[in-house]
């Protein structure tokens, strides 16, 4: 589907100062201040994101909360679970292992009001590390941050920008148990159908996305708006583009936090499945990512706006590791239903100078934000190890001596490319056997993760649909 083109600007100049990826500062000091303007605070969420984005945590009393700056613990298998919170013990992080806790630190700068009663819970990031203190390598976040410090080594840091597509969904079902789109706010009819960049179906759901951008604000989430898309009660909402790879992360997969929960408060629900509806378009997370050098120049193109040597190798490296990342991009069984004809998303690795139907876009832009916009992950992914996969694939374009194809003109998504695994099970095969994503992001996470999301496949797979019972049961 189209998508707006957020501005990805380079920063400033970088001192070595800016290097650091997290703030400093204790967590006490921080709540203090916090609890200045928010003094009925009562409770306190602790987050710590698993391998699928899905926040596992607790939510603690003050008294508890007041403990936190020496930590908490969590069972180190949160990094081993599916979906639906079961432990794959294939992974070997689970019972085989006792089940440990490790210690959790609170993330600074990240404590926040919760949408649902900001007066009274906030919420915190956590972290996990290994019992020597240092990052634990399961968690997506710290497979992310390792593999940024290994670009920032090389003088290069990466600009990233994040935006979300999402669909609100009336809570009630349809009259054969379907989903369906909700009945507007204003108008109390339901929207049937949508006009890409409409205003008017803002202006019906104004009310939730207000809110949204209300509380956004509230969280330090830099979302810049929303848009409408091309189906019924689909919107998109951008965040600004952030030097700091992990908060720019972080800030997603909180907006998706944020998002579901004010859809509550207004009797909806909110949902980022990458193909709730067969018939409308799927829900993409589109990455654009820029790098520069010390002083803060975009390495990326030269001041003619032509492609760079670095923007070659950076492309070159993307396309080159596309399917070996595809279980990355699209983590579940339905995140392959997004690749179909006429939907905006590529079935074949390829890049273009503005054009919204190849993998990665050139968006038209000038020389301080011109950037790649990678457009093959669905919403439904981690955006941590999405990113984490983007920063692979740069480092692999500088390490090795790639050939860039040519550029696609007009409709690529019937034009020759490198062809992507469209089926889960194809996917995880081309992970299994690659090698270069272990090398950046680590052999045994890549083998955790492969394993998880077989095990998840494969319970899929056993499950009898009621397709099947309609096609065969008096056919076959």
């Amino acid at each position: 589907m189209p998508s707006s083109s957020s501005v990805v600007s380079a920063p400033a100049a970088m001192s070595k100062e800016q290097e650091a990826p997290e703030p400093t500062g204790s967590f006490e000091q921080e709540m203090a201040r916090y609890l200045e303007r928010h003094p009925a605070t009562s409770h306190v969420d602790v987050l710590l994101a698993d391998l699928n984005g899905i926040f596992r945590g607790k939510r603690l009393p003050m008294d508890a909360v007041r403990k936190l700056d020496q930590g908490c613990y969590l069972p180190s298998s949160i990094f081993a679970m599916d979906l639906l919170g079961n432990v794959v013990e294939e992974t070997g992080l689970g019972l085989d292992v006792g089940e440990p806790d490790l210690l959790c630190k609170p993330l600074p700068g990240t404590l926040v009001p919760v949408a649902t009663d900001p007066e009274h819970n906030a919420q915190v990031l956590l972290t996990m590390q290994e019992e020597d203190g240092s990052p634990y390598h399961h968690e997506p976040r710290n497979v992310l941050a390792h593999v940024w410090q290994q670009l920032k080594a090389r003088g290069l840091y990466p600009v990233v920008a994040v935006e979300l597509e999402f669909y609100l969904l009336d809570r009630q079902r349809s009259d054969d148990g379907a989903l369906q789109p909700p009945c507007s706010p204003t108008t109390n009819e339901r929207s049937e159908q949508a006009q890409v960049y409409s205003l008017d179906n803002l202006d019906e759901f104004s009310c939730v996305l207000e809110e949204i951008d209300r509380l956004a604000a509230e969280q330090g989430l830099a979302a810049e708006g929303a848009v409408a898309e091309a189906s019924p009660g689909q919107f998109e909402i951008n965040l600004h583009h952030s030097e700091n790879v992990l908060k720019a992360c972080d800030d997603a997969l909180l907006l998706k936090r944020l998002i579901r929960q004010v859809a509550e408060r207004h009797g909806l629900q909110a949902t980022f499945m990458a193909k709730p509806y067969s018939e409308h378009a799927g829900n993409g997370m589109h990455i654009h990512i820029s790098l520069v050098d010390d002083e803060g120049n975009n390495v990326l193109s030269d001041g003619d706006l032509e492609n760079t040597r670095i923007m070659e190798r950076a492309l070159a490296g993307m396309l080159a590791l596309m399917p070996e990342s595809m279980a990355l991009f699209a983590p579940n069984v339905n995140s392959y239903r997004r690749f179909q004809p006429g939907m905006y998303v590529a079935t074949q690795a390829s890049w273009g100078h503005n054009n919204r139907t190849v993998a990665l876009r050139i968006p038209c832009s000038g020389q301080r934000d011109y950037r790649i916009e990678h457009r093959v992950a669905g919403a439904d992914a981690n955006p941590y190890l999405v990113v984490a996969a983007l920063v692979a694939s740069v480092l692999y374009g500088l390490d090795n001596p790639l050939e860039l194809p040519a550029p696609i003109e007009g409709n690529g998504l019937d034009s020759p490319g490198i062809p992507l695994p469209i089926r889960e099970g194809d996917a995880l095969a081309r992970l299994a056997q690659g090698t270069a994503l272990k090398q950046y992001l680590g052999d045994s996470f890549i083998e955790s993760y492969r394993l998880c999301k077989e095990d998840e496949l494969n319970r899929f797979e056993r499950e009898i649909t009621t397709l099947e019972l309609e096609w065969l049961l008096k056919q076959a």
